[in-house]
Formats: C-alpha cells, sequence, structure tokens
C-alpha cells in the first residue's frame, strides 16, 4: 500500500495506491502460437540462430504482449513448439539465451536445443560472450572512457524501472564498460561493453554517469536534458526525436564459443536506418556549431 508493506488489517484509505504481486502469471500456461512474422536472420545451422531484431518488436509473450512476439516468430520459422526452455528462468522465453528491449535494435543468439541452450548460457554466465552496443547519451561524457558498476534492482518507487544500487542486497551485480566515439556538444555517441547482462542496464548506468539515453523516454530521455534555449535547437531535437522515436541503443556486435564446432563466431551489425538519421543530423549540427551559425 503505496510502496509499503502493510499488515492484512489495515484499512483502505481513499486515494490509496494499492499494488500487488501475484504468485505466477495468469496467463503463463497460454499455449504459444506460431505466427508468421518477419525475421531478420543473419546465420542460421541445425544447432542455434542469430537474427536482428527491430526495434519495436517485443522479444517474447508477456502481460499486453501475448502475440505478435519474436518468440511467436521463431515458433512459425522453425516449424515447432518445443524450443528448448532455459533451466531456473521463471519466464516463457522459447529458445531465448538472452534478451534485449523492446525499442532496442539489434543482433540476438537463438538456440535450437537443450545441449546448445545450457552450453550458451554457460558463457553468458561466466562473462564470456561479446557483446557491444552503441548509444546515444545526453550530455558531454567527460572521460573518453571508463567502467560503470553497481547492482542493479527494481526502482523501488516506480516498477517500470531499474536503479542502481551500492546496497548488494537490492540488485544483481553490473558492469558496463564505455568508450566515447563522437562528441556532439550536447549529446555524445558512445560504445558500451557488457561484462554482465542485467535488466536495462546500459539505460540504468549511462543515467548514473548523469547521461541518460537520448530520447530514452523511460528514464527521461525524451525530454531536452543538454542544450541551448533557442527555439531551432528546441525544434531539432524534437524533430530527432521523430526520426527515432525511442531510446538511442543498439547491439551492434555479438560474438561467442559455437557449442558444437567450438568455433569462435563473430557478427556485427551496422545502425537501423532511423539510428543513423539521428546520427547525420547531429553531425551536420556540430558542423554548424563550428561554422559559428548557433541553430
Amino acid at each position: 500500500m503505496n510502496d509499503k508493506a502493510i499488515k492484512a488489517n489495515y484499512k483502505v484509505k481513499p486515494s490509496d495506491e494499492i499494488s500487488l504481486v501475484l504468485p505466477s502469471n495468469p496467463d503463463e500456461n497460454e499455449p504459444l502460437i506460431p505466427e508468421n512474422i518477419p525475421l531478420d536472420i543473419r546465420y542460421e545451422d541445425e544447432y542455434l540462430l542469430v537474427l536482428e531484431k527491430p526495434a519495436g518488436l517485443v522479444v517474447h509473450p508477456g502481460v499486453g504482449n501475448y502475440s505478435g512476439t519474436l518468440v511467436n516468430g521463431l515458433l512459425y520459422h522453425f516449424q515447432r513448439t518445443d524450443l528448448p526452455l532455459l533451466k531456473g528462468n521463471r519466464e516463457n522465453r522459447p529458445g531465448l539465451v538472452h534478451r534485449i528491449d523492446k525499442d532496442t535494435s539489434g543482433l540476438m543468439l537463438i538456440a535450437k536445443d537443450d545441449y546448445v541452450m545450457t552450453h550458451l548460457a554457460r558463457q553468458f554466465f561466466e562473462h564470456s560472450i561479446d557483446r557491444e552496443y552503441i548509444a546515444l547519451v545526453w550530455g558531454d561524457v567527460e572521460k573518453d572512457s571508463g567502467t560503470v558498476t553497481s547492482y542493479i534492482g527494481r526502482h523501488e518507487k516506480d516498477r517500470m524501472q531499474m536503479a542502481s544500487y551500492s546496497d548488494e542486497s537490492k540488485g544483481k551485480y553490473a558492469v558496463t564498460h564505455y568508450e566515447v566515439l563522437e562528441r556532439f556538444y550536447y549529446v555524445t555517441l558512445v560504445k558500451c561493453r557488457l561484462e554482465t547482462g542485467r535488466t536495462h542496464q546500459i539505460r540504468v548506468h549511462m543515467k548514473q554517469l548523469g547521461h541518460t539515453l537520448f530520447n530514452d523516454e523511460r528514464y527521461g530521455g525524451d525530454q531536452i536534458l543538454k542544450g541551448t534555449i533557442h527555439n531551432k535547437y528546441r525544434q531539432f531535437v524534437e524533430n530527432c526525436f521523430e526520426v527515432m522515436p525511442r531510446q538511442a541503443l543498439h547491439a551492434r556486435s555479438l560474438g561467442f564459443i559455437h557449442p558444437v564446432t567450438e568455433k569462435k563466431m563473430e557478427f556485427f551489425s551496422e545502425l537501423p536506418e532511423d539510428f543513423d538519421n539521428v546520427v547525420q543530423k547531429w553531425r551536420k549540427y556540430m558542423e554548424y556549431k563550428k561554422s559559428g551559425a548557433e541553430r
């Protein structure tokens, strides 16, 4: 009640905010239905599959999204309904060794059988999977490179957000390495390498640094956090938001050891059109700034 645990004899008052956690998802036993959803497959063999997920596609069924997800598309593509489940995972995520947020684009790795799932999951657990993301963040990042560490857990007041904590009892240990690629006065293009893979890790760690992801609505990045007060600048930023109506985050590279062939597999993905267009806009903005023409 009102973000605090209460006793069973508590009497509800007007304006009280009530929240509860169900012991299980009431729809978790609903059968998954194969759906003909286009998949951008970058590699596939009899053991695994690497694909590029577009922004806007939900990865697996959940509250409010029981169809039209990546998992529904995978079931149709494989013409089967018995994809492996990650042991110990309470969510219904067939074939998914990892996941990326709905509005994040980029590379994903899919397992086709239990052995491959277990082998890849161990690589993730041992932090031997190479994952690199590109992000556009608000502000001029002070250091050219650095590392962010914290314990990431559910936000105490906003349950839709994650948060960074120094107390290990409040979250899971998370490590993000970052490197500045380009500076655009009021925003910075950075490369992030994940050592761990926590929910919203890059989004939370960049905000912890004071550099919220550009147009990240959930964490406040859809507001003009840095820059001038001129109307032309505001119009410029709002136009960028329209071009890329999502957080500026893309899973660019993925590297792992193939569970069967034991070969090192590496995949790279270019920035999608919306992200690239926004970067080009900021490059042009830099040219105007350098020429002395304030926008």
